[in-house]
């Protein structure tokens, strides 16, 4: 099994004031015994999230940045019959509009109803359609589009845009230009929507843009057992720090530590903890008697705090 960790030290102020006070007895155990075998040092301007890229080598992808294929992947898991062909995730958003530029809000926020978002869906479709694009409402905050045009079109993962503003991230390309087009469109159209107005009568956020990510074709994934672990996402989007505390003690009790068992067993698991810059990858020390002897002469390793705080 190779556990991968989102948002596991998040660059906020509260974030890294919040590390040194964390309480992970497994975790700690597990850097003082593992080694660390690969890390990505990216930095916070790349478009894919580390622990997006992280999942997608676990995976087996080839891909640019910005280009890894994650709407094709879970269209697919919906049961929609992706073929080859290059599928995006439109997530209806609210953009709020301020002095100091345009912001993205946490979609989760919104609480979209599936009512609302199949009626908001069913509005928008027919520009879709027009340009060409297959469309397919799957969730609330789920509507895939395929279309040719998507394919190498980097777009910023909505995660590295919640709570910024989104002139920085949207798409520049030649062949988003056109897109661009399509989403003004859209506004327009959301403007003044039945639903939209209900919304903002009962005090709440207006879904007035969407946000595409994840374009691409889909990919051969690799038989290996991954599993990514978003508990940490939601408070750290938040900035509520003290939920973030409390899903990391639950995420050190529940997942890390029988990870530390399965390896105790003989059993081939890694983890990988991944920041908003970069990730590690960890893994059991060698088992040969002069592999443990030579590792036990190495330089300790930082204290937790310290290699969360390197992502």
């Amino acid at each position: 099994m190779h556990l991968i960790v989102s948002f596991a030290a998040p660059l906020a102020e509260g974030a890294r004031a919040t590390l040194s006070t964390l309480s992970t007895p497994a975790l700690d155990r597990l850097l003082g015994n593992w080694v660390e075998v690969r890390r990505d040092r990216g930095d916070e301007d790349r478009l894919s999230m580390p622990h997006e890229r992280a999942l997608g080598a676990a995976l087996g992808w080839t891909a640019a940045d910005g280009c890894l294929p994650w709407a094709a992947r879970a269209a697919a898991g919906h049961g929609i019959a992706v073929g080859q062909a290059c599928w995006g995730l439109l997530t209806p958003v609210h953009w709020r509009i301020g002095s100091d530029g345009v912001h993205l809000a946490d979609p989760d926020a919104l609480a979209l109803s599936e009512t609302d978002s199949r009626s908001l869906f069913d509005a928008v479709q027919p520009l879709l359609s027009g340009d060409g694009f297959t469309s397919v409402w799957a969730g609330p905050l789920e509507w895939y589009a395929g279309h040719e045009s998507l394919r190498g079109l980097a777009c910023a993962s909505i995660d590295r845009v919640i709570g910024r503003n989104v002139d920085a991230w949207v798409p520049r390309q030649a062949t988003a230009k056109a897109l661009r087009r399509l989403q003004n469109e859209v506004q327009m159209l959301l403007h003044d929507h039945p639903v939209n107005q209900a919304r903002e009568a009962a005090g709440e956020l207006p879904v007035n843009s969407f946000w595409l990510s994840g374009c691409g074709a889909a990919q051969t994934e690799a038989p290996d057992a991954v599993q990514l672990d978003q508990r940490l996402r939601g408070p750290a989007l938040r900035e509520d720090w003290a939920a973030w505390r409390e899903a990391w003690q639950s995420l050190d009790a529940q997942t890390i530590a029988p990870l530390l068992e399965g390896a105790a067993r003989g059993e081939p698991v890694r983890l990988t903890l991944c920041g908003e810059r970069g990730a590690v990858e960890l893994a059991p020390r060698p088992r040969a008697w002069w592999q443990r002897i030579t590792a036990s002469l190495r330089q300790a390793r930082p204290a937790t705090h310290e290699v969360l705080a390197s992502l």
